[in-house]
């Protein structure tokens, strides 16, 4: 069960986030859509496992590994924007959030019968 504290942190760390992924797509990104579904904080708040959703579909491991190796460009370009408010700024670790299709895959599984 995730604290009022860590549900806070984790709601802002979403929203810079979601912002500095819309800034940056055309330049750091080669226009590729990022989009942060959702952010889970540690109980110390040292960890963030940011789930993203990617768009185009067929480059997902390519669009993550990009992002992998851009993770200290984010967790500054975050710091940036959040230092004032938390006491240090947690780990970045990025997966892919593939609920998109899953669901995509449930409705045509469902439209089939």
């Amino acid at each position: 069960m995730e604290s009022t504290r860590q549900k806070r942190v984790a709601r802002l760390i979403q929203k810079e986030l979601a912002i500095i992924f819309q800034q940056a797509s055309q330049t750091a990104f080669n226009g590729k859509m990022v989009s942060v579904t959702v952010v889970h904080v540690t109980p110390d708040l040292a960890l963030a496992k940011v789930y993203v959703s990617l768009f185009p579909g067929k480059e997902k491991h390519a669009i993550l590994e990009d992002i992998l190796d851009k993770n200290k460009w984010i967790r500054h370009e975050l710091s940036k924007k959040i230092r004032h408010q938390v006491k240090s700024i947690p780990e970045l670790s990025f997966y892919i959030d593939d609920s998109l299709d899953y669901i995509e895959n449930i409705e045509r599984l469902l439209r089939k019968k």
